[in-house]
């Protein structure tokens, strides 16, 4: 069982249901899911940055993605319906808290002058959106072996109806919100 779950069963639980006076555990916030996101704006250019995209994020979350194509032509972005643009997957269950605890534990203190991630990417409904500019802050990837240097958007979904619910249930993850 993974320790990030067993921290939210024990300890985050308890806690949130004392901070926030609530009745009943079924009202206290939890992870819903984490969607990782990789924009590939090259991807209808050529196939192989959309594969390489795709197996950094096999690589990176253990688990199959899928490719997004473009919903609608745009002109300015040389873009027409049904291209690749980038490639996504969705974690949920024992997957999402490994993948968790490796980026709050691994991943984000190998960031070069790392402060801490922004405490506004809230989105008024209790989703964190965190936005990374390299996928090699990822120990899977092999810096020899990527096509391109390409940034990704790794989306906390929770139950949360209020950004200060969903604030403390990443802090009491050690989420390392600054200040």
């Amino acid at each position: 069982m993974s320790t990030y779950k067993e921290l939210y069963n024990k300890e985050i639980i308890p806690a949130l249901m004392k901070e926030f006076n609530y009745k009943t555990v079924m009202q206290v916030p939890k992870l819903e899911k984490i969607v990782i996101n990789i924009g590939v704006g090259e991807g209808h250019v050529d196939d192989k940055y959309i594969e390489a995209a795709l197996k950094d994020l096999e690589t990176i979350t253990g688990q199959k993605a899928i490719v997004t194509k473009a919903r609608k032509s745009i002109a300015g972005f040389k873009i027409r319906e049904g291209q690749s643009i980038g490639v996504k997957t969705t974690l949920r269950g024992e997957k999402m808290y490994i993948f968790m605890e490796k980026l709050i534990r691994v991943a984000l203190p190998r960031v070069r002058d790392f402060r801490g991630v922004s405490k506004n990417a809230f989105d008024g409904h209790g989703n964190y959106t965190l936005g990374i500019k390299e996928q090699l802050i990822f120990p899977e990837i092999v810096y020899d072996d990527i096509v391109k240097v390409r940034g990704m958007d790794i989306v906390f979904v929770t139950t949360a109806n209020t950004n200060e619910e969903a604030r403390a249930l990443l802090a009491k993850f050690k989420m390392p919100f600054k200040g």
